[in-house]
């Protein structure tokens, strides 16, 4: 039974003074105050990026400075505190004290913020923006440079934890937690609550840390949220433990960091402390705070500097004057060599910028990423790209089905997960049966946030766990579009430190003589320009076998188009290729060949270009993509090479769809063999309309196709 909201903090006049001996913690205070001093001086260092030389003039080389004073000290404490081989922690751009304390070392956390070789990034993102990949120890989830999107993450490393404990057995994951970070700006955001949602009604081992400093950049505390104390407002929450204090005063801190990580290791639920902070700085190194702080409050936030509070604790208590001076000098000759260092190392190579946004070959130096399936299983699981020819016709949802049955049967690390795919079996009945087969921990229903669907998938995959999350319809993964372009970028922006293989099912495209500009948008060009997703577009059933099984058993995460014509209906049927089927990315299939037209389509579509083309017997030559990213650029120029004309059709709006790309390219590359302009049929720029009369007014059919081609023929 999880404990019932508390909330006790340092106005309850319950704690111990600041001389108390600490029963419960003994926190190692030397260890504290060294990485409080360090933070203090690298804050000091990138401000002036001339390590105290004050003749030089500043150098200007941090373009984005995040300072964390005041903020240090309990989250030091909290980096001692996570001391598990499978803990791990969200961060966000003012938690480098806390990397510190897990182990980052100071020369890179020098090196990031320069933007040198090595660190968070190796160069290529905002030296605060940060991650810490550990084989064993305490990680740091790589972060990402948007507010509040570090939760659902956490939310999903949390999941992951009781899942490698409980269903893969693995001891290592006992008592394991994740702890997200975040300032009180934060906790209005839709990832807060998405992961406060997803950490309560699961129990999950599930901590917040949040530091108030009482300012979200300029807006006041009590603007972001009413009465200005989250810990307040959540005092009624079910199964949610909180702790509220004064994360100035060590004592105080320690305790009541002791208590919820205890609270959240015992698997009694997860736990939200809120700790008071002053912000000693701008918000960052850009802002001088002029018109929105008095210098009296500026004043007032400088009395309670963490630093001389914690110096009068461990002085003399646990540490000499002498010793603490002996400290002091220690932390400047380390950071002064660590900065030595960090200017020493070179500038990020240019020819290896497009490195990494896809899984590749390993070449000498390269990260030992951490997320996935690894090698060694993906190799296990086997497959073939020769389909059987004698399998069952199937229609197309029924082997979407059976795809995911039998993945869940021989890969123990796959979950699927989303809204009613559970008991119901989805919307659109493709999971029906999987929860009862496999059981709630593998095939489970969601709360109503596209947000924590894909924010969860995300830690879950960083864990090395193979997450199948369905957005119910394409229009529906709005709300989640930073937590799928975080995603996708990934593996590129932590330098192939980290990686996020995620399967995401996005049903969408027009139904059965029906559409709306809610359930029936295409978009996915959306994805496309995604950098770091494969988008999937099978027209048949065959083919959604072979793509799918493919992306669950990928190093790269994957959008899977499910279009709604193909799941309403027998236009996809196809024979069952076998439950080894594997179909590489990026090869398209002639469905018809000829000599005068290429005609290139993907999705619902092939079924509307299939009569047309056959209108015209050998003069068409007729592609289905499979897939927009990667597209299968070879086959189609060779074939425009050949016939001199090309047709594109699609589903999504003529501009700036997929096809505008495909044209622009066949427009550059075969240039010299073209008889006819490249031609577009889309639909019209429109959203897309419900009654069948205006959808059949803006939707591409076999006449207007048969049209087209006659049209490009003719030039």
């Amino acid at each position: 039974m999880a404990t019932q909201p508390v909330n006790v903090g340092a106005r309850t006049g319950s704690m111990p003074s600041a001389t108390t001996p600490l029963s419960a913690v003994h926190p190692d205070w030397r260890r504290i105050a060294y990485h409080l001093l360090v933070s203090r001086a690298l804050d000091d260092v990138e401000e002036t990026t001339n390590q105290h030389k004050a003749s030089v003039p500043r150098e200007h080389l941090v373009h984005y400075q995040f300072s964390a004073r005041g903020h240090e000290m309990s989250q030091i404490i909290l980096g001692a505190l996570l001391d598990r081989p499978h803990d791990a922690a969200g961060a966000y751009y003012r938690s480098r004290p806390l990397l510190l304390s897990l182990g980052l070392s100071i020369e890179d956390a020098l090196a990031s913020p320069l933007g040198r070789t090595g660190g968070f990034s190796d160069g290529r993102d905002i030296g605060v923006v940060c991650n810490l990949p550990k084989r064993h120890g305490a990680i740091v989830l790589p972060m990402s440079g948007d507010v509040g999107s570090q939760y659902t993450p956490t939310a999903g490393w949390a999941q992951s934890i009781q899942y490698h404990r409980d269903m893969l057995r693995d001891e290592h994951y006992a008592g394991c937690i994740a702890v997200a970070l975040g300032g009180d700006g934060s906790v209005a955001t839709n990832g807060f609550w998405a992961a406060l949602t997803i950490a309560t009604t699961l129990e999950l081992p599930m901590l917040f840390y949040i530091e108030d400093n009482r300012l979200g950049i300029s807006v006041r505390g009590d603007v972001q949220t009413p009465g200005g104390n989250i810990a307040g407002n959540l005092a009624s929450f079910g199964n949610l433990f909180i702790r509220d204090g004064d994360g100035t005063d060590p004592a105080e801190s320690a305790r009541l960091l002791d208590e919820v990580v205890s609270h959240v290791r015992s698997g009694e639920g997860p736990a939200l402390i809120h700790l008071t902070v002053p912000r000693l700085s701008g918000h960052s190194g850009a802002d001088n705070q002029r018109g929105y702080r008095t210098d009296e409050e500026i004043a007032r936030d400088w009395k309670r500097d963490p630093l001389p509070r914690l110096r009068a604790h461990v002085v003399p208590a646990f540490m000499s004057e002498h010793e603490w001076r002996t400290l002091e000098q220690e932390v400047a000759r380390d950071v002064s060599t660590a900065l030595d260092g960090a200017r020493a190392r070179a500038t990020p190579n240019p020819s290896t910028v497009k490195r990494f946004v896809y899984a590749e070959s390993q070449q000498p130096g390269d990260a030992e990423t951490v997320g996935g399936l690894s090698k060694a299983e993906l190799s296990a699981l086997g497959g073939t790209d020769v389909a059987l020819d004698d399998g069952p016709l199937i229609r197309f949802a029924d082997a979407v089905r059976r795809t995911i049955a039998h993945e869940l049967e021989v890969n123990p690390k796959v979950l699927v997960f989303g809204e009613d795919v559970g008991v119901k079996g989805g919307v659109h009945l493709v999971t029906e049966g999987l929860q009862r087969r496999f059981g709630t921990q593998r095939v489970f229903d969601t709360s109503l946030s596209e947000e924590g669907i894909i924010g969860r998938a995300v830690g879950m995959a960083v864990s090395g766990l193979m997450p199948v999350a369905e957005i119910q319809f394409r229009k529906y993964a709005d709300p989640a579009t930073e937590q799928l372009n975080n995603c996708g970028t990934v593996r590129w922006r932590t330098n192939n430190q980290f990686a996020a293989p995620i399967v995401v099912r996005m049903p969408g495209g027009f139904g059965k003589e029906v559409g709306d500009p809610w359930h029936s948008l295409s978009a996915e060009v959306t994805w496309v320009h995604g950098i770091g997703w494969q988008v999937l577009v099978p027209s048949n059933a065959a083919d959604a076998v072979g793509l799918l099984r493919a992306a669950m058993r990928s190093l790269n995460p994957s959008i899977f188009f499910e279009h709604r014509s193909l799941l309403m209906t027998s236009d996809g049927s196809a024979r069952y290729p076998g439950d080894e089927y594997v179909l590489p990315f990026g090869r398209a299939k002639a469905l018809r060949q000829g000599n005068a037209i290429t005609v290139v389509t993907w999705g619902a579509m092939v079924h509307r270009c299939l009569p047309a083309a056959d209108r015209f017997g050998d003069r068409v030559e007729l592609f289905d993509l499979r897939t927009v990213a990667p597209w299968d650029r070879d086959s189609v120029l060779a074939s425009v090479r050949k016939t001199g004309r090309c047709l594109i059709v699609h589903e999504d709006t003529l501009t700036a769809g997929f096809g505008a790309e495909i044209a622009a390219t066949v427009a550059k590359e075969a240039f010299w063999w073209l008889d006819a302009p490249v031609e577009r049929l889309a639909v019209d720029d429109v959203p897309m309309p419900y009654h069948e009369v205006l959808l059949n007014a803006v939707l591409p059919d076999e006449e207007r196709i048969a049209g087209a081609i006659e049209r490009t023929l003719a030039q």
